[in-house]
């Protein structure tokens, strides 16, 4: 994030490995397969790259991580992301607040240094689509939404609205954080055990089999980890 007086500063990382149809479904902060030298070239170099543009606002520098940790650059998307709560919550920060006080000349409040990510936080995608038949999206008529407590929701639908072709089938963001990423898988698990989607297909059962799935409590993920796993898509 930066300001129009030559303040840059980063936010951390985010892992967002796990894609359908090259789209994320589940973000973490901060991510659970980087050694810290990645992590370190990674907010360098995104701090470096806004610093050389004269980048203002918030956005999102992503790469690509191999194997052997040497990350590539991706793309600048120059906008807040769906997946920006879990960055609010290990940081403690209101990203749309901070982006219009930019927008209207303010400088950031604050220098690197104060900023202390704390904890880990999960984001899933709660989506009106079918995991089993390719994760292709559905619609039709939301006859009961209702989430578990103890996370934060960012919902579009509630009880009787209509999901359509015409939009885009997300239906709610929820996340969860915790004092570890052990703690935060346990509190989205419990929390997504006890949501009711009903009225469209969605991938609520595929999300909380993936909570549940070896590799991602490992913290094993790559972008193919659903084509690599595709017991999870037929969790119901």
């Amino acid at each position: 994030i930066a300001d129009a007086h030559g303040n840059v500063v980063h936010l951390g990382e985010r892992e967002c490995s796990i894609q359908r149809r090259n789209q994320k479904v589940l973000e973490e902060s901060p991510s659970p397969g980087i050694a810290a030298a990645t992590r370190h070239a990674l907010v360098d170099g995104a701090v470096a790259l806004a610093r050389h543009v004269g980048y203002q606002g918030a956005g999102t520098v992503e790469f690509l991580v191999g194997d052997d940790g040497t990350p590539t650059f991706l793309e600048v998307n120059t906008r807040l992301q769906v997946e920006h709560p879990v960055t609010e919550a290990v940081t403690g920060l209101d990203l749309v607040e901070l982006q219009l006080r930019i927008a209207g000349g303010e400088p950031l409040p604050f220098s690197q240094d104060d900023i202390h990510l704390r904890g880990h936080a999960i984001e899933v995608r709660l989506v009106a689509e079918d995991p089993a038949a390719g994760w292709i999206p559905t619609g039709g008529t939301v006859r009961r939404f209702a989430v578990g407590d103890g996370v934060r929701i960012d919902a579009g639908v509630r009880d009787g609205s209509t999901v359509s072709a015409d939009y885009d089938s997300l239906l709610a963001k929820v996340i969860a954080h915790g004092s570890s990423r052990a703690e935060a898988i346990a509190r989205l698990h419990r929390a997504l055990r006890r949501t009711q989607v009903a009225g469209v297909p969605g991938n609520l059962d595929a999300m909380v089999a993936v909570l549940e799935e070896p590799d991602f409590v490992a913290g094993l993920t790559t972008t193919a980890y659903l084509d690599d796993h595709p017991q999870v898509a037929a969790a119901t």
